[in-house]
């Protein structure tokens, strides 16, 4: 090959390149790419003892998340592959269907009911948890209903009220299964939302300050919820009961270290910490993978919320309002997820029934999770269209 060809060849190598960081989003998919492969290995540790004496199949539910990982990326792939514009168009419709499954799941005879919850509707594979639907389809919905009345919102209290209504409606149905902790991570969706979109002040303080209380009144006077706020306080008060998740999650933990007692060592994970593969997957990391292993998580779950409002900000630039709202939405959704997920294991906030989402085990969280990233892809690949259609230059794959 002469040099002329060799430096062509270089040459449509580098363009290449470029045009996949223009398209998609290298960073964010490699940290997501990340958290799905250790969430993988994780659960194939947490698991392996519990599928090996209850299933007679060590690997039992590593093929299930496996089989959950594939169905995800393809998801994800169909998200990425859907023009906004007919996201922002069914806008209604989403709000409409979210509204129906989280009232089907409460009809009787119809909702799958675990551990005293009513939260799942079986498609056969698996259980729908219609919450994680719901979070994705109020987030659709909020970017839509944001560039339609952006204006009436930051100047009229009616524009800021009604979609908080619609949230408040969601967030009762949640309670009524109950789900405390997606309830939760939906009104601060809500509030994110409208707080980006410019609502006043006084109106995000006097209605965040109505959802606390709301909130707090609703803890307080439920017997179940109250006993989990004062376990959170002081777990090891009853070891042995109430606060059995709590103090073995803590004894996980503290038992990492620096650098963790080795993959697979885990004692706690062995019968003592229940859901270990699942809502306590984090602990079992952190015994396993100690204190470097956290802040590989953490910073790796820090990078999606950098890049997620990165992608904001330069959709908001390019004009791309519902594109913005939506990657706000999913950034604070994900991350805030996360955040609750390892305070609840590190007990510094009382214990929720929700997952570290993209790594711990089950088939609705991985969906939903998966197909909210292909729609974050989505918007920064139209970003980085919008900008060449125009006539725009692009830099690093954003718009400049």
């Amino acid at each position: 090959m002469s040099a002329v060809d060799l430096q062509a060849t270089r040459d449509a190598g580098e363009q290449l390149k470029l045009q996949l960081n223009q398209r998609l989003d290298v960073g964010l998919a490699l940290s997501v790419l990340a958290l799905l492969g250790l969430g993988l290995v994780m659960v194939a540790s947490a698991s392996i003892g519990i599928a090996d004496r209850n299933l007679g199949d060590p690997f039992y539910f590593l093929q299930r998340q496996g089989l959950y990982v594939l169905l995800g990326l393809g998801a994800a792939a169909v998200a990425y592959r859907v023009r906004l514009a007919y996201w922002q168009a069914s806008a209604g419709l989403l709000l409409g269907f979210a509204y129906f499954l989280l009232i089907l799941v409460l009809m009787p005879g119809i909702g799958v009911t675990v551990n005293g919850s009513t939260r799942w509707l079986s498609l056969g594979l698996f259980n729908l948890q219609v919450s994680e639907v719901a979070k994705l389809l109020f987030t659709l919905y909020l970017a839509g209903y944001l560039t339609r009345h952006g204006r009436s919102v930051r100047e009229e209290f009616s524009g800021f009220l009604r979609p908080m209504l619609l949230l408040s409606g969601a967030a009762m149905l949640l309670l009524m299964e109950p789900d405390f902790g997606a309830a939760v991570v939906l009104m601060a969706i809500g509030l994110t939302l409208l707080f980006l979109a410019g609502a006043k002040l006084w109106q995000f303080a006097l209605l965040m300050g109505a959802v606390a209380a709301a909130m707090a009144m609703l803890a307080i006077t439920t017997p179940y919820r109250m006993a989990r706020l004062t376990t959170f306080l002081d777990p090891w008060n009853d070891p042995f009961n109430s606060g059995f998740q709590l103090t073995q999650s803590l004894i996980a933990i503290g038992s990492g270290s620096w650098f963790g007692v080795g993959l697979g060592a885990s004692v706690q994970k062995l019968f003592y910490l229940p859901e270990a593969h699942n809502d306590f997957l984090f602990a079992v990391l952190a015994e396993e993978l100690g204190l470097v292993g956290i802040v590989v998580v953490v910073l790796l779950y820090g990078w999606f919320l950098w890049r997620s409002f990165a992608i904001a900000r330069a959709a908001e630039a390019a004009g791309q309002t519902f594109g913005a709202y939506l990657a706000y939405g999913v950034g604070v959704w994900i991350s805030l997820q996360a955040f609750i997920n390892m305070g609840v294991n590190m007990g510094l906030l009382p214990t929720k029934g929700l997952t570290l989402p993209l790594m711990s085990y089950g088939g609705s969280s991985m969906l939903v999770s998966c197909a909210a990233v292909g729609l974050l892809l989505r918007v920064h690949r139209e970003t980085v269209e919008s900008g060449a259609l125009r006539g725009g230059r692009t830099v690093r794959g954003r718009v400049a």
